[in-house]
């Protein structure tokens, strides 16, 4: 999975000589809180955010009446305050590198660029979380199996071969580690047989079920019972 899958492509920017309250006014009306500055040729150049406005222009604690607030940031460019340091990423680069350059810089929006520094994109943490519920298929039709796992080579090949043999696609599959609960495999599948079948093919095949849970064609979850 890849940054482009899940960027905001073609974002709103502004450039350098763009007044602040205009600038507001574009988050504002758009429901975000970054924004690219870019060159005349969209080369980025800086970045904006929803905070850097706040603390520039001290709104949450200035003696200032909000007539002289609106006039200072009607006359106060982007330039002047924007972040010049700003942390990139490209469209082509996987998702949890990108993730990861949020965490060790800890920012939450990574401009996307070309080669040429041109702004084509902008990803935020809100999109990482997307990415991640997408990977896992949390809203996606099918039942999601917890299944207590033995971290050893050959393990999957027993638990996919029950559902292949009970004609369960497999939509998607993550390994988790966890001092608490050791290893644990999470399998979202779907197909004809019915839960309770699909749970009792694998109980008696020796596979201990840690959580089972259907996410329906309208989106809702029914979590069924697991024996302890």
């Amino acid at each position: 999975m890849y940054v482009k899958d899940h960027m905001t492509a073609e974002p709103f920017t502004v450039t350098g000589d763009t007044v602040i309250s205009k600038a507001v006014e574009i988050m504002s009306k758009n429901h975000f809180h970054r924004l690219p500055v870019v060159d005349e040729g969209g080369k980025l150049i800086g970045l904006i955010t929803g905070g850097l406005v706040e603390e520039s222009s001290g709104s949450k604690s200035t003696s200032l009446s909000i007539y002289e607030l609106n006039y200072l940031l009607s006359r106060t460019k982007v330039s002047d305050i924007m972040i010049t340091d700003v942390k990139t990423t490209t469209q082509d680069l996987f998702i949890e590198e990108a993730a990861q350059q949020m965490i060790d810089n800890e920012i939450a929006v990574l401009p996307v660029v070309d080669g040429t520094n041109r702004v084509i994109g902008i990803i935020t943490e809100k999109d990482i979380f997307q990415a991640f519920n997408d990977l896992l298929g949390h809203k996606r039709r099918g039942t999601r199996f917890v299944i207590a796992c033995e971290d050893h080579p050959g393990f999957l090949e027993g638990i996919t071969k029950c559902f292949a043999e009970s004609d369960a696609n497999l939509e998607s599959l993550a390994i988790y580690h966890s001092e608490e609960r050791g290893t644990e495999l999470v399998i979202k599948a779907t197909g004809e047989i019915s839960v309770e079948d699909m749970t009792e093919v694998l109980e008696k095949a020796g596979y201990k079920m840690k959580d089972i849970a259907q996410t329906k064609e309208d989106g809702t979850v029914k979590h069924y019972p697991v024996k302890e």
